[in-house]
């Protein structure tokens, strides 16, 4: 399991143990990472029973049992129901991916769940999502144009120059990638990150976009893009099955050729 950033000197201790009813046939245990600023506690794992039969079958709906019927001050982000958001991202059973699509017949023994990896945490399984939206903020992610468009119609693209934008806009920005990278871990205040990246080449592969060459002007750093030493582990885990080495090679490529 990857690294996790904790205060300073703690430790992650045993907590407590929410035993099922008895007599339940089908009990899986969930073992949660809880850890609550404000009570000057050190990190712990929680642990609790679920009857599965009385479950549905993710571990979103596990972590929504618990807190609505064992303990509501567990601490999560989901806006589920309403589509693929990215805010239930967390790491499951080793491997960062979104609650709401991990299956929990799909993890062997109890199901460990803690917050992305290498991320200050605020509360629980709530990482700090500061610095990576700051960072999504600086590729400026909205369609920039100098020419006017054209008049009573929006601004059109052939089907092949559409399709060059699959497997890029699906990204919901859940940063099981960045967070599943070692070199954002190491350099994650300067290196955008795979998540980021992914994003910014959205908008230079659009055709219908003006400011390619300033948007890789944007990215020509040792830091912001060539920190990328293609491990892999981003496309690995993405939960939407893109590849955001891929565009990050892509942005290298386009790099040299404008040399």
């Amino acid at each position: 399991m990857a690294e996790f950033t904790l205060p300073a000197n703690s430790k992650i201790g045993e907590g407590k143990t929410h035993r099922a009813p008895s007599g339940t046939k089908r009990i899986k245990t969930f073992k949660i990472y809880r850890w609550n600023p404000d009570d000057g506690q050190n990190p712990r794992v929680d642990s609790f029973e679920i009857d599965l039969d009385q479950c549905a079958p993710m571990v979103l709906d596990a972590l929504i049992k618990i807190k609505t019927e064992i303990d509501t001050t567990v601490t999560f982000r989901r806006s589920c129901r309403e589509g693929i958001c990215g805010s239930c991202a967390m790491n499951i059973d080793g491997t960062n991916t979104l609650a709401c699509l991990k299956p929990i017949d799909e993890i062997k023994g109890d199901a460990k769940i803690y917050p992305l990896p290498h991320m200050l945490v605020i509360k629980d399984l709530v990482p700090d999502l500061t610095v990576p939206y700051a960072q999504y903020a600086s590729i400026q992610p909205w369609l920039q144009t100098e020419s006017a468009p054209p008049p009573d119609a929006e601004r059109r693209q052939s089907e092949a120059e559409r399709a060059k934008l699959d497997g890029l806009w699906e990204c919901v920005l859940c940063f099981c990638c960045s967070t599943s990278c070692p070199s954002y871990w190491w350099n994650g205040e300067r290196y955008l990150g795979p998540a980021i990246l992914l994003q910014a080449y959205r908008w230079i592969a659009d055709s219908r976009d003006e400011m390619a060459g300033e948007r890789l002007d944007n990215l020509e750093d040792p830091f912001r893009l060539y920190r990328c030493h293609t491990i892999m582990n981003c496309t690995k885990t993405c939960p939407k099955g893109l590849n955001p080495g891929k565009a990050i090679a892509e942005i290298k490529k386009m790099m040299v050729m404008r040399r």
